[in-house]
């Protein structure tokens, strides 16, 4: 199975879209876009949820827990696309200070 993600086989193929997947599991997940099945629930607010993934993500959102740290000025976010994000405000200030002198 770890070979798959070497050679670029994919066997798993949506039935939906012909989307095609590596493993069995990415493709299961995968179907739940076209079903709208949201097995996972959220145990403070009750929202729901297609992947734990996404659920652990939004649990964040309650306990305050922000793990990703700017390196440049120390503020925190919840999820790493968001520092990444924030991360190039800093790359654009610095251009535009260059182009003012």
């Amino acid at each position: 199975m770890h070979l798959r993600s070497h050679t670029g086989e994919k066997p798993f193929e949506c039935t939906v879209c012909h989307k095609k997947f590596a493993h069995i599991g990415n493709l299961q997940v995968h179907l739940r876009t076209h079903t709208g099945e949201k097995p996972f629930a959220c145990t403070v607010c009750h929202k729901m949820f297609s992947t734990s993934y996404e659920l652990r993500l939004h649990l964040r959102t309650h306990t305050g827990e922000k793990p990703f740290k700017c390196t440049v000025c120390h503020k925190t976010f919840s999820q790493s696309c968001n520092q990444r994000r924030h991360l190039r405000t800093h790359t654009v200030d610095r251009l535009v200070q260059r182009t003012t002198c």
